[in-house]
């Protein structure tokens, strides 16, 4: 009998070309190690961008941009993300390309205004009183139509609710009624009820009832300490941009033509600067009332020489406006023209007024022992089982061609050795799998030699 053993459940996640990047691997006093984090090398890189997160975490850095400029395949992105990863879930964090302002329905000014709003967000805090408990009953309460007829309608629901301080009884409106039956609750239920809006939440299913079936599906939870009725403290986090898109949605009318013509223009309105200006008034009154906080998250901008002169001077004016997040803008160009005019050279295709306003953080090309321990840690993420020999050719190669060629050539390495019955990648797999895809170099060699051949 052949006894196999089970492997976890867990699903796995697609892995993504930064899938490896957990942080900026830093110490304590804010040193870079060699390696750490999944980065490898630039540490001087690193240990600036540490204190870009420093500054956002004292929200200090508010309305600055930082430029992290280097040669194509030398961690701009990962950096970027990393800063990400540092400043974890609640921070928001949007990344963009420079060719996505370009479209034919909306102004290229409106596209970066939208993903600086974005990256923008208002914690609101907000005291609710409710009911929580598990409940012991629940009673609707009937009585005659006042239409008519022989049926009856539900004219109060009465429950009860069980915390280990007590029990309550209340008598709710037929509406919520309503929503214990869409939540699914019964009796043994542990429930919340928001005393202001009467919406109810089904947390679980109380643990006394735990040994009630030897297999079941819900979500066992404790009984709830305290009172039935208490405050509670709720945190939400919501972006300026989805406060904009909340007011500037048209509440049309109910009838079929309105709602008709609605759904047949699908395309999308731009959002006034007067309307930014009324919700900017409103937040600043929140936050001046300590309900809500104003927290300035990243806006990372990718091929930032994409944009044209008309997108660098609106990014001026809006570094300047009183709300505005971080933003962190990276370039593989050097010296080349800026986009929107026809002889307007300048470092990294930006502007100079605009440079002026940037911190400037530089990255340098990997060594080859770099490229080997990267090499090594994307093999490990992706799962592949990689020879020292196959490691050392698979370096070598991402020096004579580039990094990201080295990586690519992994998985098509790892198909090879699968057909060859082998699980570890081994070096003549790594040269098949070259031979059969080109890099950059050896593709315009071949343009080179034989260029009359094409079109």
């Amino acid at each position: 009998m052949q006894i196999e053993e089970v492997k976890g459940a867990n699903k796995e996640q697609r892995v993504a070309t930064h899938s490896h990047i957990r942080g900026l691997g830093l110490k304590a006093d804010g040193t870079a190690e060699p390696v750490a984090a999944g980065f490898v090398g630039q540490e001087s890189a690193r240990e600036a961008a540490g204190i870009v997160v420093d500054l956002i975490r004292s929200k200090r850095f508010a309305g600055r941009a930082v430029l992290l400029a280097g040669a194509p395949g030398t961690g701009k992105t990962a950096i970027a993300y990393a800063i990400s990863q540092e400043l974890g879930p609640r921070v928001p964090f949007c990344p963009m390309t420079g060719s996505e302002v370009y479209s034919s329905e909306v102004k290229k000014t409106e596209v970066l205004m939208e993903n600086f709003r974005r990256a923008i967000s208002l914690r609101v805090k907000e005291v609710k009183e409710v009911y929580e408990g598990e409940v012991t009953e629940i009673t609707p309460e009937e009585a005659e139509n006042p239409l008519g007829g022989y049926s009856k309608t539900v004219s109060n629901v009465v429950i009860g609710l069980k915390t280990a301080k007590g029990t309550k009884q209340l008598r709710l409106d037929p509406s919520i009624y309503e929503s214990l039956l869409k939540e699914k609750v019964s009796t043994g239920d542990v429930i919340y009820i928001e005393a202001n809006t009467g919406s109810v939440k089904r947390v679980g299913r109380s643990d006394a009832y735990a040994t009630e079936y030897d297999l079941e599906a819900d979500e066992y939870v404790p009984l709830p300490k305290g009172d039935v009725h208490k405050k509670r403290e709720v945190i939400q986090d919501v972006t300026l941009h989805d406060l904009d898109v909340a007011n500037a949605r048209p509440q049309g009318g109910q009838d079929i033509v309105s709602m008709m013509s609605q759904l047949m223009k699908p395309r999308k309105t731009e959002i006034t600067d007067k309307m930014r200006a009324e919700i900017n008034k409103a937040v600043n009154k929140y936050v001046e009332q300590g309900t809500a906080e104003l927290v300035p998250g990243v806006l990372f901008l990718d091929e930032v020489h994409m944009l044209d002169i008309e997108c660098f001077t609106y990014l001026n004016r809006a570094l300047e406006s009183d709300i505005s997040p971080i933003v962190v803008l990276a370039s593989n160009r050097g010296m080349c023209t800026i986009r929107g005019t026809e002889d307007m050279r300048a470092p990294h295709g930006i502007p100079r007024d605009l440079l002026d306003r940037m911190l400037i953080v530089r990255t340098v090309p990997y060594t080859k022992s770099e490229i080997q321990i990267i090499l090594d840690i994307r093999a490990k993420t992706e799962g592949l089982n990689l020879a020292p020999a196959a490691l050392e050719y698979a370096a070598e190669v991402g020096v004579k061609s580039s990094l990201r060629y080295a990586i690519q050539l992994l998985t098509p390495a790892n198909v090879m050795a699968q057909i060859s019955g082998r699980e570890e990648i081994q070096k003549e797999d790594m040269a098949e799998a070259g031979e059969l895809f080109f890099d950059a170099k050896k593709s315009v060699a071949i343009l080179q030699s034989s260029g009359s051949n094409f079109l």
